[in-house]
């Protein structure tokens, strides 16, 4: 891998870490609809945008119904779920249990599209499970909060990152020939019609404080719109394999972003699961050797 894929790699995985600080930051004043639309439409003008300078707007029109799903599934859903769970779960809790989206990715291609998992991966995916279950063991409220709230928003994070293997998937059966600038345009373009009414509905009466308006951008251009073009040159580049390996940088940045900048002390059990989970999801990747 050159130099500058490499130090990509690094930079998407500081974005991506950074998406969960933001998320802390940002959520109890938007709420999770809230912040979800509009982290998806600041993302959606700075990729429309952008593509419409590569004059391939009019690419947006093949499969408008087909990139609308993609856009619920992908972005809509899974940023309202984790938007929710970072109300209750610091920024590395969360990360962690994102770096399980390999998993779910594998089970579903496993249970809708047949593919097959090698012995290897049904380890890794055991292993990578048995992390979640430390991870959420004993006291799951991270962030402090009391009650069923911690429990709830792990059901969340759990819950997104199953929506985003499902996205995946979906795109891998009826996406596969769409270029993906054109699916990261179309997607939260799609995301943003959707989550429109329910983020109007709940719209926070009181209107959230520069801070969280800063965060909201930064969600919306920095960690959606940005990553999305530097992740898919990365994929151009190295290859689907390689830029996996950014699953597991996100969690150190995640944990680094919060402990420098919220005050957020991982817990000895929440490091031991978290490895483990990456422990697993390498397996369930295939990844070994020197070249994982």
């Amino acid at each position: 891998m050159r130099v500058r894929d490499f130090g990509d790699l690094v930079l998407l995985a500081a974005v991506w870490g950074a998406s969960f600080l933001f998320m802390r930051i940002a959520a109890p004043a938007f709420g999770p609809l809230a912040l979800a639309e509009a982290r998806v439409a600041i993302a959606a003008v700075f990729l429309g945008v952008w593509l419409a300078a590569r004059g391939e707007l009019h690419a947006l029109r093949a499969q408008p119904a087909r990139l609308a799903l993609l856009g619920l599934l992908g972005s809509a859903l899974p940023f309202a779920l984790l938007a929710y769970a970072m109300l209750h779960l610091s920024a590395g809790y969360g990360a962690f249990l994102n770096a399980t989206v390999p998993l779910w990715t594998a089970l579903i291609a496993w249970l809708w599209l047949g593919d097959s998992i090698r012995p290897r991966q049904w380890l890794g995916l055991g292993i990578g499970l048995a992390g979640v279950a430390i991870l959420v063991s004993g006291r799951p409220g991270a962030a402090g909060a009391a009650g069923p709230g911690p429990t709830l928003a792990i059901v969340a994070a759990v819950l997104a990152t199953g929506a985003y293997g499902l996205a995946a998937n979906y795109t891998r059966r009826h996406l596969a020939t769409t270029a993906p600038h054109v699916l990261a345009a179309g997607s939260q373009i799609g995301a943003a019609l959707v989550l429109l009414v329910p983020a109007a509905a709940t719209w926070p009466a009181t209107p959230p404080p520069p801070l969280a308006w800063a965060s909201a951008i930064a969600l919306g251009i920095a960690c959606t719109g940005f990553a999305f073009v530097l992740y898919f040159r990365l994929l151009t580049r190295i290859g689907a394999v390689r830029a996996s390996a950014v699953t597991f940088l996100i969690p150190v940045f995640g944990t680094a972003w919060g402990a420098l900048l919220l005050d957020e002390r991982p817990s000895v059990q929440m490091l031991a699961g978290g490895a483990v989970i990456l422990a697993g999801t390498a397996l369930a990747l295939g990844l070994r050797g020197k070249r994982g």
